[in-house]
């Protein structure tokens, strides 16, 4: 993953908002119906209502946030699930610690 594109990803705050509820999923989001939400991960509708927007916005966040390694997708049923990918975030940041 090149650190330039994480770093764009992270130029958000809305993107930050998600990875951070990402991190404790639990704490953050209520129960879903399917998919655990440590395991499995976060459903799609259950981050675009906690953050106000629209499912087509949100696909767009999720695309960048995927792209640039720092979520995976899971689906299950019909619905997309997302959780942190905490070995690409700790490389990202042991990369940015090398490079800066």
């Amino acid at each position: 993953m090149p650190i330039v594109d994480a770093l764009k990803a992270l130029g958000n705050d809305r993107r930050l908002l998600i990875l951070e509820w990402l991190k404790a999923p639990r704490a953050h989001f209520r129960e879903q119906v399917d998919g655990d939400l440590v395991d499995d991960g976060v459903c799609a509708v259950l981050i675009a209502e906690k953050l106000g927007v629209s499912q087509p916005t949100l696909s767009e966040h999720m695309r960048v946030l995927v792209g640039a390694g720092l979520v995976t997708p899971k689906r299950i049923k019909q619905w997309t699930f997302y959780r942190r990918d905490e070995a690409a975030i700790a490389a990202l940041k042991a990369a940015i610690a090398k490079e800066v």
